[in-house]
């Protein structure tokens, strides 16, 4: 992603869990994911869908049940 869209996905994100501890990191190697992070650890995949010319991101998280406890 570019990184213009990672400062409005950043700033989205950081605005709807109301948390300046969100940041959004680039792949290297990928155009359309980057990762989500929060206080420096891992929580989700950010990816870019671009379906019959509009434009959305999904933001996929992974909550393990140890996680839970």
């Amino acid at each position: 992603m570019k990184p213009d869209e990672i400062r409005k996905l950043e700033a989205y994100l950081r605005n709807s869990f109301k948390t300046a501890d969100i940041k959004v990191r680039a792949l290297p190697k990928s155009a359309d994911s980057a990762e989500v992070y929060l206080n420096d650890e891992f929580v989700g995949l950010l990816a870019k869908d671009t379906e019959e010319g509009e434009l959305s991101y999904h933001l996929t998280m992974t909550i393990l049940d140890i996680d839970l406890e």
